[in-house]
């Protein structure tokens, strides 16, 4: 696993160091969590959760993820960003949402399941508010028993599991523990602000379903 950083080469990924760094437990995330309020699509609502959000074609997974980075950074909440080397993630897009890169690891895995695994060494490290699990790319599924890991790891440390995954609202998701399944999509195309919609497929702990709606201006990357 390799972390890349801003003008220095691709440094080991050191998960005790990382762990370190700032750690503060996201329980208090949760606790935040408004019980008989709107939902909303904000780091409160999903702390201690797996969450699956997912796409097609151009999707805008990459609209609602970024500012959950930037947002959990904000409250000085530590993230990493777990993907495949064909992820479509790209930091200048994240930069200009607002996330800080230096303070971002990315780690690069060859497959879904090597991915996951990494995933799943970062949550138990109980250091970080935020894990991505960008999945966009992959052929294959997670296996079970390591959904079942990360959803356990989740709720134990507080963490937000955020699994980023291309395919149709009626494909499989990626098991039954997951707490919060969403759709994400643009609703429009332009040059200036374009709403994008996500769509509450499965809500564990809401049990309904809900939509959230943002306007996002930026490059085609992000929405």
């Amino acid at each position: 696993m390799r972390v890349p950083s801003r003008g220095s080469g691709s440094p080991s990924l050191d998960l005790a160091a990382l762990a370190r760094r700032g750690v503060r437990p996201a329980r208090a995330l949760a606790a935040a969590r408004a019980g008989a309020g709107a939902p909303r699509w904000r780091l409160a609502e999903l702390a201690g959760r797996l969450v699956e959000l997912t796409g097609e074609g151009a999707g805008a997974w990459l609209s609602f993820a970024l500012p959950l980075v930037a947002e959990a950074q904000r409250r000085g909440e530590p993230v990493a960003w777990v993907a495949l080397s064909g992820s479509s993630f790209f930091p200048p897009d994240a930069a200009r949402q607002g996330v800080d890169l230096a303070a971002l690891p990315v780690v690069f895995a060859p497959r879904a399941a090597a991915a996951g695994s990494a995933a799943e060494r970062l949550v138990r490290s109980g250091g970080f508010g935020l894990v991505v699990l960008d999945l966009v790319g992959a052929r294959e599924e997670l296996p079970p028993a390591l959904v079942a890991r990360l959803a356990s790891l989740a709720e134990r440390h507080g963490t937000t599991v955020l699994c980023l995954a291309e395919k149709p609202a009626r494909a499989p998701s990626l098991g039954p523990l997951v707490s919060l399944r969403c759709e994400a999509r643009r609703e429009g195309v332009g040059a200036g602000p374009v709403p994008c919609r996500v769509t509450a497929l499965k809500d564990r702990t809401r049990g309904r379903p809900w939509v959230h709606v943002e306007a996002f201006d930026g490059p085609a990357g992000l929405r």
